[in-house]
């Protein structure tokens, strides 16, 4: 027994030898090249498109000036004013949504949507009269936007998105640590280009120099389409790690007005004066009117924050009592405002105002540029092993032959030492994260919000992956380890998850669970 054990001892140690480094580094290769081959050309695509989609308000104003655009008059209608004179004066209009998306300038029109028709009406607010309408299904922008999210494709195209999106935060971490030199006075070689070298050498150069200096914000933009995609499963983790019922937060959500017969639906004007005591110093951005006898007004709101966009926040009203059956600043918890507040900046790199959203223009076509170069590296290898000749039957049949005698460490251990490692992966991957965010907000001196960002938005699929491995683990010991056929590499995995989660959630309570108000 005491044979076995410093056998498997030796094992383990042999495991974390440089050896090992190098067996890693083909194991993150093998990922970096198979991912880059199937995912490359969406990542790509959706990379450049959520370039342009950075400017998304520039681009649309830029080629409808006749609707958005306006002559300024002496006195601009607030919402209270202008949607009662709208209502008189076109009884016919239907609309759902209220929308003033930029105050400071002037000359911007008000925009009415109906959600049904997909009609988009522009109104002066200075006199209230209509200045312009569209299909707004129709419109360059919103097509641009489904190509973006969904490809075009119907319900599927969402989640292939979503998934191409795991998929560059994955090719970014395995570029990473392809990147890690050998030694330490190679760094310097790591970050320049050789440009006295071959074609074949700066593309090579080009490769990994940018993909090195784009990875925080490209592992940024990652993350969050991530989250935007697969919101259904981020909000009520966000909130269950909060110690709160995703279902409550569903049910103020989605909170009916109360209706009794004869009931009149209170003015737009009180409605507006009743978010002003309950969210003092925020402005109504949106109103979102009711549909039907037990809708509800909803109403988005923008305060001073560090973002540079303003942090938005909710009131949900009930339209015949006035009763606020939402506050955002009292009902989420601070990770459930951040999520609000901060997700769709981060994603198109508006937090930090013009110089962040350059930085998420130029690192979108990261992507491209990334999946160009990585071909233009694949190919010669792909074909030259596609040239080479089998190796003789004989040898094939001798490395058949082969069994592997080495002892394997018992099934604790293995775990044990994987958890250990784990820990320390953990860690490491932690402070990148942190680093990451920090390096995406740095240019505009916000840098504690994306740091944290990043760590709290991290969790959440650092829980989901433990998640399937604790289906895993629980495969290998109900179905695999009875009849002898339990795999050690599904144990790493477990151990591995498990390190990370006990990490991540750690961290998570300790940062967001202490009453702080960071975001």
């Amino acid at each position: 027994m005491k044979k076995v054990y410093m056998l498997s001892v030796a094992l383990l140690n042999r495991i974390s030898s440089p050896s090992w480094g190098k067996h890693q580094k083909r194991w993150f290769g093998k990922w970096h090249i198979y991912l880059g081959i199937i995912a490359g050309a969406i990542v790509a695509f959706v990379g450049f498109t959520g370039s342009m989609l950075v400017f998304q308000d520039e681009i649309d104003r830029a080629l409808n000036p006749e609707l958005f655009n306006v002559i300024a008059g002496e006195q601009k209608m607030l919402f209270a004013e202008i949607v009662p004179l709208i209502k008189q004066r076109y009884p016919d209009l239907k609309f759902d949504y209220l929308m003033d998306d930029n105050p400071e300038n002037p000359v911007q029109a008000y925009r009415l949507f109906n959600f049904k028709t997909e009609v988009e009406t522009f109104i002066n607010p200075y006199t209230g009269k209509i200045s312009g309408k569209r299909i707004y299904e129709s419109s360059f922008i919103h097509i641009l936007t489904e190509l973006h999210r969904t490809l075009l494709i119907p319900v599927a195209g969402r989640y292939i998105v979503g998934l191409a999106s795991l998929c560059l935060l994955i090719l970014t971490i395995s570029g990473l640590r392809l990147w890690i030199p050998k030694k330490w006075k190679q760094v310097r070689t790591s970050l320049t280009v050789k440009f006295s070298g071959s074609f074949k050498r700066q593309n090579y150069d080009w490769h990994n120099i940018l993909g090195f200096y784009s990875s925080p914000v490209v592992a940024l933009l990652s993350l969050t389409g991530l989250c935007i995609t697969f919101s259904g499963f981020v909000v009520p983790l966000l909130f269950i790690f909060n110690g709160q019922s995703p279902q409550g937060v569903r049910k103020l959500l989605g909170a009916p007005s109360v209706y009794t017969a004869g009931a009149a639906q209170l003015p737009v004007k009180d409605i507006v004066e009743i978010a002003g005591k309950e969210m003092p110093g925020a402005r109504v951005a949106a109103i979102a009117f009711p549909a039907g006898k037990t809708g509800n007004y909803r109403l988005d709101l923008v305060s001073d924050a560090a973002i540079k966009t303003g942090k938005r926040e909710m009131l949900i009203i009930d339209q015949y009592s006035g009763k606020v059956l939402l506050n955002s600043r009292t009902d989420f918890p601070d990770i459930g405002n951040a999520y609000l507040s901060w997700l769709t900046p981060v994603h198109y790199g508006s937090f930090g105002g013009r110089p962040t959203q350059i930085i998420a223009l130029i690192t979108g076509l990261m992507p491209l540029t990334l999946f160009i170069t990585g071909f233009i590296i694949w190919w010669p290898r792909f074909r030259k092993q596609k040239r080479k000749a089998a190796k003789p039957e004989a040898v094939i049949k001798h490395r058949l032959n082969v069994t592997d005698v080495r002892p394997q460490p018992a099934a604790w251990q293995h775990l044990v030492y994987n958890m250990k490692q784990g820990f320390r992966y953990a860690l490491y991957v932690f402070l990148i994260s942190m680093i990451m965010g920090a390096l995406y907000g740095l240019v505009s001196g916000i840098i504690i919000q994306p740091a944290l960002f990043t760590i709290a938005f991290s969790t959440v699929f650092v829980a989901i992956n433990f998640a399937v491995a604790l289906l895993v683990i629980l495969f290998n010991i109900i179905f695999l380890a009875p009849f002898g056929k339990g795999k050690l590499i599904l144990i790493r995995y477990f151990g591995l998850s498990l390190s990370f989660v006990i990490v991540y959630l750690s961290a998570y309570m300790l940062l967001f669970n202490t009453g702080m108000k960071i975001f």
